[in-house]
């Protein structure tokens, strides 16, 4: 080349460390095609994502893929200001100088909408239209909101004038009319897009641009270049080729999908499908997006029968993954393992699959460990500390295995991180990215909080919005509930804007009730469920703890193998610390279980509890041993108690910890048989006051201080143990729906007239949580743009959005010095940072850190920039005097005092 154009004196990327062999920058025109090539691939027009983004666009495919690309070939203009190439000076004489005049105060990616709207706009009216420009910069905001949020455009067009010199607008303009002349398609299509629906698809499409701008700053495939040659060259002969190999290396390349035969290829377990099961393999699929709702006792086989809707969803092409929602990490931990053993059969056998725990605890894909993991790549040079690269961001986003669950083909972990996909957080885009071509299962939805459901519907909405299915499971759900959760479905899938026009859910009786959701259609069906989970269980209420351990003690004397589910941790290590000290309990026969353990720690408690008392567990395990737990026993883990107490809860939670209550049939000593149960008929303990005693509005509190703290509303927890007193008994699966509904229903019982008033703020809590929600949610009509977020205070880092209300936890991680560094508490696993990870309230943890000497604060802080995975958690040093604050028996336990 005689004439070298002026945009090749700017770099786009720079080695952080200047002693690698190779270029020491990337020339920024290459950075910009290298992701465009990225996004050639990604929306290849054969592709499905393409397809479903035109067709929502009424757009043709291939224009679709040649439009974003041109428009991703821009993202990086902000790059070409002076202040940006400021910040690593004097890599080449070939580079422009830096100059002291130029700030570098706003980002480089809203640099770049601000330069666009500011000058170039202005400067390309003769090879484009201002009609066109207008129509051109929705697109354009989409890509360079490159790093997971949208920009404020107000902002950064008054910075472009401090942060650059002519010389950069000028060559700015040259790279840009390069480009059109190239590569920009007809724009007379733009003209067609209903604004609405390009609103909608904006979430994917910026989505599509983080993804691209990731991968295509991957070194490992684009290697850097210094030297000049024509765009067109390097994009025919460097960038396709480069983008291709990185694509074909990682984990998005579409997996061939297994033919659905019957749920015993599924699970080899399985020899007679229960009613539920044998619902799945058999009702009507159309394909279309979808949402069912299964209601079954616990022990039913919801799990298996979802993941066989799941399995015919796949083959019909709705769906190529599925990403499980769980309420806890336990929950998840147990459907992980479940699910690891049969998810290959969704696949065929020539691929392998990535399935993926969201707390990186074990068995994650070889294969997507050495293909998506971008941990491992080189890492571009942070250009400021607000302002971070992409290889960079990419390596502390994706080290972190929550969210990198959810771009792999099976995803399993707690719903927070799908949440956060309808929530203003840094990349939520990429979220719902992960989601669009998956199957949503949530279980346990009952378990939902007012301001966790509001935000959970608003997720089936959007999910369903781009095309989703969604699957939902609950043993228990109030039909107010299921109403929301199929009105969300319905708006999602755009079917009628009129809300009062939507087909309506109608039954309110049956149970066990299949839910189906499609296209202007809804079915409720009755099943039976599952013989040997009919059954009928004796109620006794407890009126104090001494009452308790009196139980406990008769019952480990008769060899029997009891639990004891309290509200609060703070009440589950007291009893489990009286306990300790009875004589006649042997301390290996007594275990805790709480949520505040560190995950290696948490892991081998939950393998010890399912050995003791799961469904494999014999006499010799179970005989005499108790389990003191909060409620991480009742959801999910397939536990079987011969006696189980518990302190007094909701109905529906009652009914699912009655579930854990022999669950398997057993001989009188507990060992599992076939044929009948020979234990005695089953009798579920509830602690708690009388219901016909209520003198003043200090009822519970007498018996269970802290349980108000939990389970605010008294009025429903005086309602449950009211119904289960005057039964005496419940059966299941027969009384369930009107248990349900006799606490939630709106023919509920009156509360008593001393309860009333905190039942009333219980009710207003309520009311408060869900307005929250939908204070916090993005308004996803909108689009992908700053205002989008409006009722919120703006967008933010997902660690400073809040997914639960109330008692809000930060994601702590335990260190320890050896021979003077600090390493992972956890010494054994292959993701050590993650076995080390524990959740604490977030009121407890900011009085725990004030211990945190400014010495170890620094220590910290320089972990934080050598581990990339622990950028955005806090770390708690297991070192003098704060070693003694956790212990891998008990857990967290500052202060002995929190609940």
């Amino acid at each position: 080349m005689t004439d070298i154009p002026a945009y090749f004196r700017y770099w786009g990327k720079a080695k952080k460390d200047p002693e690698q062999s190779g270029p020491a920058y990337h020339l920024l025109p290459y950075h910009c095609l290298d992701v465009a090539a990225v996004g050639f691939w990604l929306l290849e027009p054969d592709k499905e994502l393409c397809q479903r983004l035109a067709s929502r666009l009424s757009l043709s495919p291939e224009w679709l893929q040649q439009f974003f690309v041109f428009c991703l070939m821009l993202h990086d203009l902000g790059k070409f200001l002076r202040g940006f190439q400021g910040l690593v000076p004097h890599m080449s004489p070939k580079l422009v100088e830096p100059d002291s005049r130029c700030d570098y105060l706003v980002r480089h990616d809203a640099l770049g909408i601000g330069l666009w709207i500011k000058v170039l706009e202005k400067q390309l009216e003769d090879l484009i239209s201002k009609h066109e420009l207008s129509l051109l910069r929705p697109w354009l905001e989409i890509v360079f909101g490159h790093h997971g949020q949208p920009l404020e455009t107000s902002k950064a067009k008054k910075a472009v004038r401090s942060h650059s010199l002519e010389e950069d607008e000028i060559a700015a303009e040259a790279f840009v009319r390069a480009v059109i002349n190239e590569w920009m398609p007809d724009l007379e299509p733009l003209e067609v897009i209903d604004k609405s629906s390009f609103k909608l698809a904006s979430w994917q499409l910026a989505g599509v641009a983080v993804l691209a701008d990731w991968l295509g700053s991957d070194q490992q495939h684009f290697l850097y270049s210094d030297t000049e040659t024509s765009l067109t060259t390097y994009w025919q002969s460097v960038a396709l080729p480069s983008a291709e190999q990185a694509l074909a290396s990682a984990a998005f390349l579409p997996k061939s999908i297994r033919p659905f035969n019957s749920i015993t290829d599924q699970f080899d377990f399985i020899t007679s499908p229960t009613p539920l099961q044998n619902y799945a393999q058999t009702v009507a699929l159309e394909a279309e997006p979808q949402l069912f709702i299964l209601e079954d006792v616990t022990g039913a086989g919801k799990t298996e029968a979802a993941m066989v809707l799941v399995h015919r969803l796949m083959a019909q092409g709705v769906a190529k993954g599925l990403y499980v929602g769980l309420p806890t990490m336990a929950t998840a931990n147990a459907m992980y393992e479940r699910l690891s053993k049969s998810y290959q059969s969704l696949y065929g056998d020539e691929v392998l699959p990535s399935i993926v725990l969201a707390h990186g605890a074990s068995k994650q894909s070889e294969a997507f460990q050495q293909s998506i993991n971008l941990s491992e790549q080189l890492t571009d040079k942070q250009y400021d500390h607000d302002d971070v690269s992409a290889s960079a961001y990419c390596n502390q986003w994706l080290a972190d295995s929550r969210k990198k669950a959810l771009l792999s083909d099976v995803g399993v972990g707690t719903i927070d991180q799908a949440l956060l996909g309808v929530l203003p957080a840094r990349h939520q885009s990429l979220r719902l990215l992960g989601l669009a071509d998956k199957v949503l299962l949530v279980d346990e939805v009952h378990a939902f909080d007012p301001y966790m459901q509001r935000l959970l519907e608003s997720l089936i909405q959007a999910h369903a919005a781009q095309g989703g299915c969604t699957i939902l499971l609950s043993a228990t759900l109030p039909f107010s509930s299921r109403q929301r959760f199929v009105q969300a479905f319905q708006l999602g899938g755009g079917w009628n804007i009129n809300e009062q026009r939507l087909p309506v859910i109608q039954e309110k009786d049956a149970y066990p009730l299949v839910t189906q959701v499609r296209q202007g259609v809804i079915k409720e069906e009755a099943v039976e469920t599952r013989q040997s989970v009919c059954r009928t269980v004796k109620m006794s209420r407890l009126p104090d703890e001494n009452e308790v351990m009196e139980k406990i003690k008769t019952a480990v004397e008769q060899g029997q193998c009891v639990c004891w589910i309290r509200n609060t941790v703070k009440d589950a290590r007291e009893s489990y610390q009286r306990l300790t000290d009875e004589e006649w309990l042997a301390k290996d026969k007594l275990t805790l279980f709480h949520s505040r353990y560190a995950m290696i720690d948490r892991q081998a408690i939950e393998r010890d509890v399912l050995a003791r008392f799961g469904k494999e567990s014999a006499q010799v395990e179970r005989d005499g041993q108790v389990l003191i737990a909060t409620q991480v026993v009742e959801q999910s883990l397939d536990l079987d108690f011969d006696v189980m107490i518990t302190d007094l809860a909701p109905i529906d939670l009652i009914i699912q910890r009655a579930g854990r209550l022999q669950r398997h049939t057993r001989d009188s000593t507990g060992n599992v048989i076939s044929g009948s149960e020979q234990r005695a008929t089953p009798c579920l303990y509830v602690l708690s006051s009388d219901p016909e005693l209520v003198e003043n509005s200090q009822w519970l509190t007498q018996t269970l201080p802290g349980t108000a703290y939990v389970y605010p509303d008294i009025g429903k927890l005086w309602r449950s143990i009211l119904q289960l007193q005057k039964r005496g008994s419940f059966t299941m699966p027969t009384d369930a729906r009107d248990l349900i509904e006799s606490v939630y229903g709106i023919d509920a019982v009156d509360i008593p007239e001393n309860l009333e008033h905190a039942s009333m703020e219980a009710f207003a809590e309520q009311k408060v949580q869900r307005s929250m929600g939908e204070f916090n949610l993005l308004c996803m009509e909108r689009g992908y743009s700053y205002k989008s977020a409006a009722h919120n205070s703006g967008w933010d880092e997902d660690i400073h959005i809040p997914t639960r209300l109330g008692a809000e936890t930060v994601d702590v991680v335990l260190v320890k010095e050896v021979e003077g560094k600090l390493q992972p508490y956890a010494d054994s696993g292959a993701y050590l940072w993650a076995l080390s990870q524990i959740k604490i309230p977030k009121a407890e943890w900011k009085k725990a850190e004030k211990l945190i000497s400014p010495e170890w604060k620094q220590r910290i802080d320089t972990l934080k920039e050598q581990v990339s995975a622990l950028k955005w958690l806090e770390i708690w040093p297991l070192v003098a005097e704060l070693q003694s604050v956790y212990d891998e028996k008990d857990g967290w336990n500052f202060g002995k005092e929190a609940l």
